[in-house]
């Protein structure tokens, strides 16, 4: 079993649940979340506005803020994994800047409270 960790546009989050859909997922966690990318912020200006130096902090201007976005997690079997990930990347990517991430982590073990099923069972 793997977790993958997806964090997207907030106007993606729509599309995002029918790619999942139609990649075999109906189950996931949907969780607000702010954020940003390190392309967003230029570290030197970013540490003399930290300074206190009031020209950095002008050029930073709206750059140093975090941008709304959500974080989708699923857990699926290892040999679905690849199909999830492709589905959300297909589904998010646009070619700017704040398209999101994707992680993919191990998962130990999962229980479905239930039931109490352990393992595959309990995400199938």
């Amino acid at each position: 079993m793997k977790e993958v960790i997806a964090v997207v546009r907030m106007n993606m989050m729509n599309r995002t649940k029918k790619a999942l859909t139609e990649a075999g997922v109906d189950a996931f966690f949907a969780h607000e979340a702010q954020g940003r990318g390190k392309g967003f912020v230029n570290s030197k200006v970013l540490e003399g506005a930290e300074d206190g130096f009031e020209e950095a902090a002008a050029l930073l201007g709206e750059k140093g803020k975090l941008y709304p976005k959500r974080m989708v997690t699923v857990v699926v079997p290892d040999e679905d994994v690849e199909d999830v990930v492709q589905a959300i990347i297909e589904t998010n990517q646009t070619g700017k800047p704040g398209d999101g991430k994707v992680f993919v982590l191990p998962m130990a073990d999962a229980v479905r409270v239930r039931t109490g099923e352990a393992g595959a069972k309990s995400i199938l």
